[in-house]
C-alpha cells in the first residue's frame, strides 16, 4: 500500500537489485562490524536495493531516479549482481497502476548509473527516453560534472545516454534549491558528489526525505559511516548530521534508496547518534 501524505500518495518502486563490494560502502569502518548487517558473497558484494520514488500527485506522477535499467551487458550484469528476476520498473509501476507514459517528472538526483540507468531503453534499436512525456530535472552543476567528472568517479557514469536526454529537449537544468511543485522540494547535497540534489515531500500531515546517497541503507545513519564513493567524506558527515538532527527533531520519514530490507523510517535519537523508531512500507 502507498504511503499517503496529504494529497499525495507516495509509492516505493523496485527496479530490482543489484551488489556493490561492501568496503567501498562503508569506506574506513572494518569488516567485523558491517557485515553483521550486510552479510558479503564471496567476492565481498553485498545485496543492495534499487528504490525509486514515486510521487502520485493525480495531475502529476513524479519519479524520483529511475533504476539501473536494462541495458547491461552478461559481462557488466555479473559484476554488479543486477538482478531484475523478481521485480523491475514496469511490473513495479503497473502495481502502482502507473504507465511509463503517465510519468510527467523525473527528478535525476544525480547521473551515476544506479540512480539513472534507467532514464534510456533500446526501442527498435535506438536510444530513447525511457518516460516520453516527462520532464527531466537535473542540477546544471551536476550535468556540467557528469561530462566532465574526475577519476575517482569516471566510472560511475554512463556517457552514452548523455546525448539522448540532451537532444530530447526534456532536460530541464536547476540553478540550486528549489520548490519543484507545491509540496515537492529539492535541496542540495554536495558531499557524495557535486550538486546532487535531493527530495523532501512536505505536508500538513508530515514530511518525507528521499534519502538518496547520502543515507542509502539504515547502517549509514551512523554520521561516521560513509562509502568510498563519496567524493567529499567529510561533507557528508556534517550533511547528515544536519538532516538527521532534524529529522529527529520534526518526525520526519526518510525514504532510503539502497537498504535491502527498510524502505522508509522515522528516527529517533539514542547516545547522540540518529538510530531507526518506526519502520514504513509503501
Amino acid at each position: 500500500m502507498p504511503l499517503q501524505l496529504d494529497d499525495f500518495k507516495l509509492h516505493a518502486i523496485h527496479d530490482g537489485s543489484f551488489a556493490l563490494d561492501g568496503g567501498a560502502m562503508f569506506g574506513v569502518v572494518p569488516r567485523p562490524l558491517w557485515e553483521r548487517q550486510f552479510p558479503p558473497d564471496d567476492r565481498n558484494r553485498i545485496r543492495l536495493a534499487l528504490r525509486c520514488l514515486l510521487i502520485d500527485a493525480g495531475d502529476r506522477k513524479v519519479l524520483v531516479d529511475d533504476g539501473i535499467g536494462s541495458r547491461w551487458d552478461g559481462k557488466h550484469r555479473a559484476m554488479y549482481g543486477i538482478d531484475h528476476a523478481a521485480v523491475d520498473l514496469d511490473k513495479e509501476l503497473a502495481r502502482a497502476g502507473v504507465t511509463r507514459e503517465q510519468i510527467t517528472d523525473v527528478v535525476m538526483t544525480h547521473l551515476h548509473f544506479d540512480h539513472a540507468g534507467g532514464t534510456v531503453r533500446a526501442i527498435e534499436g535506438e536510444a530513447q527516453l525511457s518516460f516520453p512525456n516527462a520532464t527531466y530535472h537535473l542540477q546544471r552543476r551536476h550535468w556540467k560534472w557528469a561530462h566532465q567528472p574526475s577519476e575517482k568517479d569516471r566510472g560511475s557514469f554512463r556517457v552514452e545516454d548523455f546525448a539522448a536526454l540532451e537532444r530530447s529537449g526534456r532536460l530541464h537544468l536547476l540553478e540550486g534549491a528549489t520548490e519543484l511543485y507545491d509540496g515537492i522540494h529539492l535541496f542540495i547535497s554536495e558531499g557524495h558528489t557535486v550538486g546532487l540534489q535531493l527530495v523532501r515531500v512536505e505536508t500538513d500531515a508530515g514530511t518525507l526525505v528521499f534519502c538518496g546517497d547520502l543515507v542509502p541503507t539504515t547502517a549509514h545513519l551512523k554520521t561516521a559511516w560513509v562509502a568510498a564513493y563519496d567524493l567529499y567524506p567529510l561533507t557528508v558527515i556534517e550533511e547528515k548530521k544536519q538532516l538527521l538532527a532534524q529529522a529527529v527533531e520534526e518526525g520526519w520519514i526518510l525514504f532510503l534508496e539502497h537498504d535491502p530490507n527498510v524502505a522508509a523510517c522515522t528516527v529517533t535519537e539514542r547516545d547522540g547518534n540518529a538510530v531507526v523508531d518506526e519502520v514504513l512500507t509503501l
